[in-house]
C-alpha cells in the first residue's frame, strides 16, 4: 500500500484529495496549519470526514516542520496547501501569501531533494497566473501576466517546481486550476455565496456587470487530473485543468434559479481589483499527457453542490 503526502488536506481541494486516496487503498498523511482565512470550523468539519486508520494528520506549519523524516515515508506528494484570494491579497496581507505560497513552496521542494523518496510530486497552481488575457489560455504559448499579489506569488510557486525539476531532476508537474466548485467549497467562493443567498432570500452582491467569463471546474474532475497525473510517469510540465467550455456568471446565476426554483436578488457593485473579465482553458495538452477528460457538466455540478448546501448549510 503506497503513501501519498497531502498538504493541505483540511481544505477544498485537499480534503477530496484525501478522500479519493482513502478509497483507492493508499494510505495519506495529511499536513495543514488550519489558517482562519475562512472559520477553523469548516476545515475541523472537513477532518472529521476523513477519520481513517490509513489517514495521518499533522497539524503544523510546513515553514517550521522538519518534513525529511516524513517525506522517507512515501513516493508521493500533492502540494496544495496555499493561502487562497485573489481579493485579499493586497496590502499587508501580502507578506502571508508570501510565507504560504512561496516560502512554505520552496521549503517543500529543498525537503524533496535531499529525501530522494519521491516517484511524483504534483503541485496545485492556478489559472490567476494568466491575468487579462484575450481568447483560449495555452501553457507554452500565452505568456502568464498575473493580475493580483496572489496570481503573482502562484507563479512563483510554479517556477520555483520548474527550476528544481530542471536541475535536480525532481519529478514535479504543476497543474493550473481554472475555478474550482462542488461540495465543501469555502464560503468565500462565488458559488457558495451566490447559492446560500439564494436558499435564503437573501441578497447577493455582484462585482462587475456579471458578465465576465469563467471556466468552470467540478471538484471531482480537479481530483481526477491529480491522481492522473500523481501516477504518470511524465514531469517538469504545467498543465491547465479546465471545465471544457465557459459561462458567464449571469449564465450561473440563472442555472441556480432554475435549480433551486428561487429568484435570485442581486445588487451589482463595482469590479474588485485582480478580477479579470475572461479564463478560458486549453486542455488538449492535459487529454494528452495524462489522460484528462472533464466528466462534470456545470448543470450536473451546480445541482451536487446546491444539494450539499442545503444539507450542511447549519454547519457553515
Amino acid at each position: 500500500m503506497d503513501t501519498v503526502i497531502v498538504t493541505g488536506s483540511a481544505g477544498f481541494i485537499g480534503s477530496h484529495l484525501v478522500e479519493r486516496l482513502l478509497k483507492e487503498k493508499y494510505k495519506v498523511i495529511g499536513i495543514d496549519c488550519l489558517t482562519d482565512y475562512y472559520p477553523i470550523e469548516i476545515k475541523k468539519y472537513n477532518l472529521e470526514e476523513l477519520k481513517n486508520e490509513n489517514f495521518t494528520f499533522f497539524e503544523q506549519d510546513i515553514t517550521e516542520m522538519d518534513l525529511i523524516p516524513i517525506f522517507n515515508k512515501s513516493k508521493f506528494l500533492i502540494h496544495v496547501a496555499a493561502q487562497p484570494g485573489v481579493r485579499a491579497s493586497w496590502g499587508n496581507q501580502f507578506e502571508i501569501y508570501v510565507k504560504d505560497n512561496i516560502l512554505a513552496t520552496q521549503k517543500i521542494l529543498e525537503s524533496a531533494k535531499e529525501s530522494k523518496s519521491f516517484k511524483k510530486i504534483v503541485m496545485a497552481s492556478s489559472s490567476s497566473i494568466y491575468g487579462e488575457q484575450e481568447g483560449i489560455m495555452i501553457e507554452d504559448i500565452t505568456v502568464p501576466k498575473p493580475n493580483s499579489p496572489y496570481g503573482a506569488t502562484k507563479l512563483a510557486s510554479e517556477n520555483l517546481g520548474l527550476i528544481y525539476s530542471s536541475n535536480y531532476d525532481l519529478p514535479i508537474t504543476s497543474l493550473r486550476y481554472f475555478t474550482v466548485y462542488g461540495p465543501r467549497q469555502r464560503p468565500d467562493m462565488a458559488f457558495f455565496r451566490f447559492i446560500k443567498a439564494n436558499l435564503l432570500g437573501e441578497e447577493m452582491t455582484i462585482f462587475g456587470d456579471g458578465n465576465q467569463i469563467r471556466d468552470f471546474t467540478f471538484i471531482s474532475d480537479i481530483v481526477d487530473a491529480n491522481l492522473n497525473c500523481m501516477k504518470s510517469k511524465i514531469h517538469g510540465n504545467v498543465l491547465n485543468i479546465g471545465g471544457g467550455k465557459t459561462y458567464s456568471v449571469i449564465d450561473v446565476l440563472n442555472k441556480i434559479e432554475i435549480i433551486t426554483g428561487k429568484k435570485n436578488k442581486l445588487i451589482f457593485a463595482e469590479k474588485q481589483k485582480g478580477d479579470v473579465r475572461r479564463t478560458e482553458a486549453c486542455i488538449d495538452k492535459a487529454i494528452e499527457v495524462i489522460s484528462y477528460s472533464p466528466k462534470i457538466s456545470l448543470d450536473e455540478g451546480l445541482e451536487k453542490q446546491i444539494s450539499w448546501i442545503k444539507d450542511n448549510l447549519g454547519n457553515k
